[in-house]
């Protein structure tokens, strides 16, 4: 009967077209079901109860991906998009692990990569670009770069690194 609930609320889940208030209201009567007969499945009891208790703090976000298009029902589809993406990093660099620059423009790869695989681009697309938005994503990244290397020059020599920041300090204001 446990088995058959957890079925049940799976497929309530998976249901393609439903909207997110036949799910609530569907998933909600399961859950009334099961908290009211969990002691007919004797030693399950436990794991029904934290079943009923986990849907229950997941509830206020758990339907949000039937009230928004496309959006994926699981994580799988999202976590595979990533498992591909360092897949094929790998298998371009000749690296085991990812690339430190997916850390610095990991936002803007990952994007990138993600929205090719579902639509090829365009030139009008490109050409339609908010080219404001693209010289600030563009300053932060370069921003972004600047203070690793600055970690960096501090780690190989903090020595070097705080004198040169003394003399930048210590310039007069205006050219004599």
């Amino acid at each position: 009967m446990a088995f058959a609930w957890v079925h049940a609320a799976a497929h309530i889940l998976g249901t393609a077209g439903i909207t997110a208030t036949a799910a609530r209201r569907q998933l909600g009567g399961l859950l009334g079901a099961m908290t009211q007969r969990r002691p007919a499945v004797g030693k399950l009891a436990g794991a029904v109860d934290h079943f009923v208790k986990v849907s229950r703090s997941y509830w206020p976000g758990l339907f949000a991906c039937y009230r928004v298009p496309g959006l994926p029902r699981t994580n799988n589809a999202l976590e595979q998009s990533f498992g591909s993406y360092r897949y094929h990093e790998r298998r371009v660099s000749g690296k085991k692990v990812a690339s430190p620059a997916l850390v610095l423009r990991g936002s803007a790869r990952i994007v990138a990569a993600i929205a090719t695989r579902q639509r090829p681009e365009r030139e009008r697309d490109l050409a339609a670009a908010d080219r404001v938005a693209w010289q600030a994503k563009r300053a932060e990244l370069a921003e972004r770069r600047q203070r690793r290397i600055e970690r960096r020059r501090f780690r190989q020599d903090p020595h070097a690194y705080l004198r040169d920041l003394e003399d930048q300090l210590n310039q007069p204001a205006l050219p004599a």
